[in-house]
């Protein structure tokens, strides 16, 4: 009998601090950078963030996502075969941010790593789960996406400082005989590495290079466009599904134009398609499980219902993954 891996919680957390764009606007003109609330929002969709306050970092954050999604699953952390974090803002250079997140759960003794895709971190790291319970290689695993991406950003360039939030996103995965997740596509096109990167690093003791993220917002918008539509329609011929079969697409939140027209590449309603974007900003690899939770809270997503998550980000990479709820 097929092993499969179905979704049995969904948790996230989002820091305290929530600046709206007129809280971000104010900032950032004390400090000589003009912005306004209409430039924003016109351009991204996105209304407010969430930031995280000085000591708190991405496994502080994945804590609490991860505490909600083992209640939500009824699943203890001392079960727990497997965790998996996609981040691209760890605590520290090493050990992962998985590591710590396992100490702090008390799930001590499971393998624990983290997975850097950038924003398709989440994507990749379910993909990867999925992989390792259908082969026998774990039963219960937790997932989750966490980023602390303000302190990356450059609050000097008003294209990209605007963007970005704080947070963070998990899922239980169990190991079922009934159908969860139903198909997997991931991709990566290293040539583009320079679009979108933090390309500083630690080098005797100091950093050098730049610590703050840079990115050409037209080439990854052109691209992250093209390359979201070919994923879905791979991870739906895997599937043997069509767009019409598909109950809700849950995009990586960081454009609502990119989304928009994902959307309509898709032949697939605004109606169908969950935002979470113009309340959390980009949170990376946080942003999918950030927007899969809130939906299933609130009752749009439901058990049964067929779900796309979609991923694009820096490397350059992006994946699709197919699940019934």
């Amino acid at each position: 009998m097929r092993t499969y891996a179905r979704i049995t919680g969904t948790g996230s957390y989002l820091p305290p601090r929530r600046l709206t764009n007129a809280d971000l606007v104010a900032e950032l003109a004390s400090q000589g950078v003009e912005s306004s609330d209409d430039w924003i929002v016109e351009r991204t969709g996105i209304r407010a963030r969430h930031f995280a306050d000085a000591g708190m970092f991405s496994s502080d954050l994945a804590l609490e996502a991860s505490k909600q999604a083992l209640a939500a699953a009824g699943v203890q952390a001392q079960d727990l075969d497997l965790i998996i974090v996609a981040t691209s803002t760890p605590d520290m250079v090493f050990p992962s941010t998985a590591c710590i997140l396992q100490n702090k759960l008390g799930a001590n003794g499971c393998a624990a790593f983290d997975v850097q895709a950038v924003c398709s971190g989440f994507v990749y790291a379910l993909s990867v789960a999925d992989a390792m319970i259908q082969s026998g290689a774990a039963r219960k695993a937790l997932v989750v996406g966490a980023e602390v991406f303000s302190r990356i950003i450059d609050f000097k360039d008003r294209t990209t400082c605007v963007l970005f939030g704080d947070g963070a996103g998990a899922v239980v995965l169990e190991a079922s005989s009934e159908p969860g997740i139903l198909a997997c596509d991931l991709h990566a096109d290293g040539k583009h590495v320079d679009i979108l990167c933090t390309p500083g690093h630690v080098s005797g003791g100091e950093v050098t290079g730049s610590p703050l993220l840079r990115m050409d917002g037209q080439a990854v918008f052109k691209m992250a466009v093209g390359v979201l539509e070919e994923a879905a329609r791979a991870v739906l011929a895997k599937a043997g599904k069509t767009e019409a079969d598909i109950d809700w697409l849950i995009p990586h939140q960081a454009n609502i134009r990119i989304m928009q027209s994902t959307a309509k590449k898709l032949k697939l309603s605004m109606d169908k398609v969950v935002v979470t974007v113009d309340q959390h900003g980009n949170t990376s690899a946080a942003s999918i499980p950030l927007a899969l939770d809130a939906a299933v809270r609130s009752g749009q997503v439901k058990p049964g219902q067929l779900v796309m998550l979609e991923g694009v980000g820096g490397g350059f990479t992006w994946g699709a993954v197919l699940l019934k709820m």
